[in-house]
């Protein structure tokens, strides 16, 4: 039988008619309004960075603001630091500020929750974090791009055969990939192009780091290769050190920071090529991995000695030095704008979290459990377990080592750290 309402929709075309595009946006904003009035400062915060429109209602209404200072007041109303006339401050920055804070209590105290992602049929080495994605690449010839609130795989990227995958990063339009002796670029719709054959080639690569418009290549032979993804040509070399690049790291304000396998790392200009000073440290052992705090003006390296050490960009000195594992570091990483927290991660399978500031590790965190042998092992599938803290007075030897697998990479987002184990599963920690 067919059944019209003709009626009811030359009603509703009138209505819709009647409301003008000012008026409907004017009762989506009151509405989002309502909604983020529940919401609390981190998640106000979480709220600002999922799109433009959110971000600006959240930033430029009056009633929030006017929420959030009283929830400010009566935060600061128990506490005797601070005043309670509220914060004196841009308000993007104080909702930054709020989540920051947030994050940086749920790794100091939170409960541990550990998502086992299964990403690759074999050792995943790698991971790389950005807009809410995860790139991960391994020795499967692969390199998958995951979802991290859905932890779906939302690309695979192939590598050329007979080559291994050194090092990758990646940015909204494209992949960028040490791949042997070659760097390779792929686009998010997954084609590939390679750099011609008189440019792309150098001495045997051991890092990349890539800031859109150039990537650069830390080689063997001691020296720092800059290309131009465009014209995809080596525009620069610049000689680093005496020894092997074993890490590099790019700072906002065009400067390369690079550490050796003879220990040691120096800071270069990117556009200058020439060497802008040499840090040193007690520590004569080989620099493993390197990252640098824009907002404190650090630079945090770990060693293969097993400390992690940190310097101030200013003064070029060293700040401390702390032996955080008996074993080399290989990985360490804070999340942007976090000034207060370092993850650092090694071979001996512990995630740590040391105090930026002063080097003291506030906790030291592995696994509280076993996989299930049972569960499917396929490509996506999903394991949750516990992790735990452990006690100062625990001899990390006495922890089976299937609790405490090493820790070849990580990475920092809000509230959780992202560690690759060479095994074939992603771990997700997050600190609730």
């Amino acid at each position: 039988m067919d059944i019209s309402f003709t009626g009811d929709k030359e009603r509703r075309s009138s209505s819709s008619r009647a409301r003008s595009p000012t008026t409907i946006q004017s009762l989506q904003h009151e509405i989002l309004c309502t909604i983020f009035s529940f919401l609390d400062f981190f998640d106000l915060a979480s709220c600002s960075a999922v799109c433009k429109t959110w971000s600006t209602v959240i930033n430029k209404s009056k009633l929030l603001r006017v929420f959030c200072r009283k929830q400010w007041q009566m935060r600061l109303a128990g506490s005797s630091n601070g005043s309670s006339d509220g914060p004196e401050k841009p308000w993007e920055v104080f909702l930054e500020e709020m989540a920051v804070e947030r994050h940086k209590l749920a790794l100091h105290e939170g409960r541990i929750r550990v998502d086992h992602l299964r990403g690759h049929s074999v050792g995943v080495g790698q991971c790389r974090k950005k807009m809410g994605l995860l790139l991960t690449g391994s020795g499967d010839k692969v390199m998958r791009l995951w979802s991290l609130e859905s932890y779906k795989c939302v690309g695979e990227y192939p590598i050329p055969d007979k080559v291994p995958l050194v090092d990758f990063d990646f940015d909204e339009s494209k992949i960028v990939g040490l791949v042997g002796t070659r760097i390779c670029i792929w686009r998010r719709n997954a084609m590939r192009s390679i750099f011609p054959l008189r440019e792309g080639t150098f001495p045997k690569g051991l890092c990349m780091r890539y800031c859109d418009p150039e990537a650069v290549v830390g080689c063997e032979d001691g020296t720092a290769r800059v290309f131009d993804m465009y014209s995809k040509q080596c525009s620069q070399i610049i000689r680093t050190h005496a020894g092997p690049v074993t890490c590099l790291c790019l700072s906002d304000d065009q400067l390369i920071l690079s550490g050796s396998s003879l220990g040691g790392i120096t800071i270069s200009g990117l556009s200058s090529g020439e060497r802008v000073a040499k840090l040193s440290s007690n520590d004569s052992s080989g620099i493993k991995t390197l990252c640098f705090n824009p907002g404190s003006h650090l630079i945090f390296a770990g060693s293969a000695a097993g400390y992690a050490l940190c310097w101030d960009v200013r003064t070029m000195k060293c700040l401390w030095e702390t032996r955080v594992s008996p074993n080399r570091v290989y990985t360490l990483q804070h999340m942007r704008n976090d000034a207060s927290t370092l993850a650092v991660g090694g071979i001996d399978g512990v995630l740590r979290l040391l105090n930026q500031s002063t080097g003291e590790v506030i906790s030291s965190c592995v696994l509280d459990g076993y996989l299930s042998s049972s569960s499917r092992n396929t490509i996506g599938t999903t394991q949750r377990m516990r992790g735990t803290r452990l006690s100062e007075d625990t001899p990390v030897e006495s922890i089976l080592s299937t609790r405490r697998p090493p820790i070849t990479c990580l990475t920092v987002g809000m509230r959780k750290v992202i560690t690759t184990h060479y095994d074939k599963y992603i771990r997700i920690w997050k600190f609730e």
